[in-house]
């Protein structure tokens, strides 16, 4: 139960954070069109997260969240884990990675995540994704950015 508070407490503080941080990355206006894309450094449990989003006219207007295994495969095609995930968290990552990209596309860059009960730290990931790939979109820069995993 410890744990759980902690990484509740852990969680909303690096939300905080990027939310602030968020803050300071400018109106949309600032924004180049075309594509970002964000991915964490490291696999976590055979995955790795990434984001890409498009930006047309300063404004996000389709995003891509998601995790993909060694070999490209997608995480939200996988339907065992989704059967696993379900079971086990009452979520699965076809359902959390639409939602969370509903509210980034909802409220653009006054986003704040609202984190999915049992996919907490791919929400955290998702905020820390927006962060750098909206920073590559103010610079016009395509590149693949690479988020430090924790």
């Amino acid at each position: 139960m410890k744990n759980v508070r902690r990484i509740k407490i852990g969680l909303a503080a690096v939300m905080l954070l990027f939310a602030l941080a968020l803050g300071g990355c400018g109106s949309s206006d600032e924004l180049k069109d075309g594509y970002y894309t964000a991915e964490m450094s490291e696999f976590s449990n055979g995955w790795k997260e990434y984001l890409v989003i498009q930006i047309s006219h300063g404004n996000i207007v389709s995003a891509e969240f998601n995790a993909k295994n060694a070999s490209g495969f997608i995480k939200a095609w996988d339907n065992s884990y989704m059967k696993n995930m379900l079971t086990i968290q009452g979520t699965y990552p076809n359902e959390y990675t639409r939602e969370y990209t509903r509210q980034l596309l909802e409220e653009q860059m006054d986003f704040e995540v609202d984190a999915v009960t049992g996919a907490s730290t791919s929400g955290g990931n998702f905020v820390r994704l927006v962060h750098a790939a909206l920073e590559q979109a103010e610079k016009g820069d395509s590149a693949t950015v690479i988020v430090e995993s924790y």
